[in-house]
């Protein structure tokens, strides 16, 4: 490392990485991959991946990203270049492996955009409050799988991977009106299955 400052944890020390990286530098680019890979793992399974494919197309995510490093241009955050490599990486597989189920229509019931907003819950680090994170991450991860694959991508991007509208958009190649459009259509499903955690009634 070259300073304090030369960590995947900071803007400044993820640009330094970025760079040495480019140049050539294995360990500034595993340093990278240590930083990310957590997150573009569970963005995988969310998405709808089983495990072990889950663990093939990581690896071929950071393969691609180191490939084609030299023309990332940093016009988006490293971390949206990753989702962008994982979510294409994951559709290719999905076409090539099986099925996905085909778009539902729209739900009329009325409802607040802000699915996922969470009730408070009991303080970190209690039993109750890790078990009630268990469980919704279960309950969770179910109902994704219920959605169509757009309006599951479009939720787990925005909602669960904090991207913005716009790089959500961006990400899977759509524009804003057709990602607002999906995401729309997901948070709405998402409503009944996830009533009992998020403190809302059923529609």
């Amino acid at each position: 490392m070259t300073g304090p400052d030369a960590t995947a944890g900071s803007p400044s020390g993820e640009a330094e990485l970025i760079a040495r990286a480019k140049r050539g530098d294995e360990d500034a680019f595993a340093e990278l991959v240590l930083a990310h890979s957590e997150r573009v793992m569970a963005a995988l399974r969310r998405f709808g991946l089983a495990p072990l494919e889950v663990e093939e197309v990581t690896q071929e995510v950071f393969l691609r990203a180191w490939r084609a490093l030299g023309r990332f241009e940093q016009r988006a955050a490293f971390s949206t270049w990753l989702y962008r490599i994982a979510f294409n990486e994951s559709r290719r597989l999905i076409a090539r492996t099986r099925a996905e189920p085909g778009p539902v229509g729209q739900p009329s019931a009325p409802g607040r955009d802000d699915l996922l907003e969470r009730v408070p819950a009991p303080p970190a680090g209690e039993p109750a409050a890790r078990a009630l994170d268990r469980e919704f991450e279960v309950v969770l991860q179910k109902a994704l799988l219920e959605l169509p694959a757009d309006c599951r991508v479009a939720v787990v991007l925005r909602d669960l991977e904090g991207l913005s509208t716009r790089e959500a958009a961006d990400v899977i190649g759509v524009g804003l009106a057709a990602f607002k459009s999906r995401l729309h259509r997901g948070r709405m499903q998402l409503r009944v299955p996830l009533a009992a955690y998020l403190g809302r009634a059923s529609p």
